[in-house]
């Protein structure tokens, strides 16, 4: 656990490094500021400059946490990702990266609009009707990808596994995909089956029966 900690801490300080030096750099310059600079301009001036170093300061932030979220995605495709045999939680990762991304964004500019006296309550709401209703038309495609995690978590299958299907069928694990996993059957035909009927249903797996004799 301490060398993975420890594994994972430097590829964050790696990833982050340009971020930090820009943000040390915006706090010098800061500190600068409110020592040189605050004393010998108007309070005017001074209250009008706040609102645009709160914004440097708030994008700087956003970029650190960014960052850090993609160095500990990234340690996690090299490190883990890379030794399964399933490719779900490749195809995952850049997904997780992507949402992180604009929500870190999102929040950062909630934050920044106020400064310039934009009223967010009205966005936030609007925010939250559009993703209320984007998770009703999409809940079938988030119940496979959330099932097809949970495959992933509990290993029911692995690629290259035998197993019986809920239809019945006796097929071979081609691929586990986010939203549908691919098998082959018997007859040799591609059968593809939404990962949230496999979650739901009983799988019988052969193979894990002749490794366990």
């Amino acid at each position: 656990m301490i060398s993975v900690s420890k594994k994972i801490s430097w590829e964050v300080a790696k990833k982050s490094f340009l971020s930090l030096i820009i943000f040390l750099l915006f706090v010098g310059s800061y500190i600068f500021y409110k020592i040189k600079i605050v004393p010998v301009i108007s309070p005017g001036l001074h209250q009008g400059l706040k609102k645009y170093i709160g914004t440097i300061f708030i994008i700087c932030v956003a970029l650190i946490v960014q960052m850090i979220t993609g160095a500990i995605l990234g340690w996690y495709k090299e490190n883990v990702t890379a030794k399964t045999r399933t490719k779900l939680d490749d195809k995952l990762i850049p997904i997780l990266r992507r949402t992180l991304n604009v929500i870190i964004w999102i929040i950062a500019l909630l934050i920044i609009l106020p400064l310039y006296g934009v009223n967010i309550s009205a966005l936030i709401a609007a925010l939250g009707v559009g993703s209320l209703a984007i998770a009703l038309a999409a809940q079938d495609t988030i119940a496979n990808i959330i099932a097809g995690f949970l495959i992933m978590i509990d290993t029911p299958f692995t690629i290259g596994d035998k197993i019986k299907i809920p239809s019945g069928e006796i097929v071979k694990v081609l691929d586990i995909g986010v939203r549908r996993s691919k098998f082959l059957s018997e007859d040799k035909a591609i059968i593809i089956v939404p990962n949230l009927d496999l979650s739901k249903s009983k799988i019988i797996n052969y193979t894990y029966g002749k490794e366990r004799k």
